[in-house]
Order: C-alpha cells, then structure tokens, then sequence
C-alpha cells in the first residue's frame, strides 16, 4: 500500500503508473497543517475526474480529533474509490462514526462497497485491537503504525523494531482473527534496501500479508517478500498433493512429518499464489 501526499501533484502523477496493489492518497500525515485544504481541493478534483492507478484507490482522511475528518472524506470519496485508512483511532466507538459517516456519502453518491483499513497505532487502540477491528462493517485491514505509537509512549524507534515488537506482532495476531489482511509497518530508510528485506522477512514471519510503502523503489521488493515464491508453491502443492493421494490422515514429505495444521497451511499458499496471479495448482 504505497502512501502519495495529496499535496504533491508530481508523486499523484507518478502513481498512477506503479505496479502497486494500492495507491492510498494521503491528507493525514503526509501534508503540511497550512497545506492541508490545498491538498483536500486537488484531490477532490483528481477523484470526481476519474483517477486511474493499477490497483485500487484509498485515501486517508485526518484523524477524527482534528476536526477534518468529515469534510475531508465529503471532498475525497468519489466512484472509483475503494477504501478508506482511518488513523489515530483510539477506541471502537471512533471507527463506528467513521464508519457511519462513509455510510452516508456512499449512499448519497451511490457508491458501491467502500472498505475501511484501521491503522492502530496508539496505545489504546493495540489493547483495544479486537473490538475496534469487530466496530467496522466494511473491515478490510488493520495496518500498524509504529512511529506514532512511539512518539505517543516517549520512546525512540531502533533498526530493530524491539521497542515495538509486542504490539507488532499482536496487531497481526488479532487481524487474522478478524480474517481480515494485515499490513505492516512503514520503513522509512528508502534507499537502504537491505534494511528494507529485512524489515519484509521480519513481517512476514509474524504473519503480515502487506507492507505499507513510501517510496517507489519499495513496490517491487514489497511484492516480492510478501508474495509466495515459486519454491513456496512447488512445496505446497507437493504437501496437498501428497497428502490428498495418502491413505490416512498423516504422512511424511520431504522428511517431514505433514498433518492437517501443515495442509491447511500449505493450502493458503496455493489460495495466496492464485491471488496474486501466479501459477499455482
């Protein structure tokens, strides 16, 4: 999910040629406060024209305290639209006014089906996860932001991601409860692109299905580390495979002992493949 400040005419541009799975239009973070109505009236002139990117389209409205929200989303969620990133969230409640407001622009502009992503990055809304995840109707994703929840807790941020590691890994536990997507952090040293494979492997492995990016060399790389690789696939259609050809529910493949847990596992390999458009049985 590659954030574009709104404010930035040259980067929208540029967007809409990336191989991105989504293009997410940023009025939060991403724009200065004395830039912020500019940006809300360029973009809402880009969407109603029909903004073409190859993914699909967010925007991120400002968070609900700073008074914004509303007309931000009134200005930005146009035909063409799919989703909304709502940040700051604190509480359940929260994401139900949220949810309610999209409710009525949707409506009164006849809108088709608009997702929400959550971003939990404040203290309360990580121990809150679960019921602000269940508050939303329309629950695409729950997206970590590590950089407020440290500046919110008083503490630095480290290349190796410890000081967060607890909420990290409980933001993707708890989205694969709600079976909703789990986006992780953004890395935000664009040009050391080891770090950044790091950073992807280290997500990966606590069950992030998506990154959020900031920079256009970080799509290809994003893709790549959270896309199943061709020996993923070959492994997991031997297993299923294997374990649909035995005769009882138990067997050995590759010298490993495979039951139903390592199917279903090997299964959502195959399911994840085809998603995303590889060759998969």
């Amino acid at each position: 999910m590659l954030f574009v400040p709104g404010d930035q005419p040259r980067m929208l541009a540029k967007a809409q040629t990336l191989d991105a799975d989504a293009v997410i239009l940023d009025l939060e973070d991403g724009v200065a406060a004395k830039d912020k109505r500019r940006a809300r009236d360029a973009l809402e002139g880009a969407l109603r024209g029909g903004l073409p990117v190859a993914g699909t389209l967010w925007v991120r409205p400002n968070a609900l305290d700073t008074g914004w929200l509303e007309d931000d989303l009134t200005a930005c969620l146009w035909p063409g639209v799919t989703g909304v990133v709502v940040p700051k969230v604190r509480a359940a409640s929260e994401v139900r006014l949220v949810d309610a407001l999209v409710a009525r622009v949707a409506r009164d502009r006849d809108l088709g089906p608009v997702d929400m992503a959550v971003l939990i990055e404040t203290p309360s809304a990580v121990l809150a996860a679960a019921e602000i995840g269940r508050a939303c109707t329309r629950l695409a994703a729950l997206m970590f932001g590590a950089d407020d929840l440290a500046a919110e807790m008083g503490i630095a941020r480290t290349e190796s991601n410890d000081e967060v590691a607890v909420p990290r890994a409980q933001v993707a536990l708890t989205a694969h409860a709600l079976r909703c997507e789990a986006i992780d952090i953004v890395y935000t040293r664009v040009h050391d692109e080891v770090g950044f494979h790091r950073e992807c492997a280290e997500g990966r492995r606590l069950g992030y299905t998506g990154k959020q990016v900031i920079h256009p060399a970080q799509i290809a790389p994003a893709n790549t580390a959270f896309s199943p690789g061709a020996d993923e696939i070959a492994w997991a259609a031997r297993i299923v495979e294997a374990y649909e050809a035995a005769p009882r529910g138990a067997l050995v493949v590759d010298g490993r002992m495979v039951d139903a847990p390592i199917v279903a596992q090997a299964r959502r390999v195959l399911a994840r493949a085809r998603r995303g458009g590889a060759a998969a049985p």
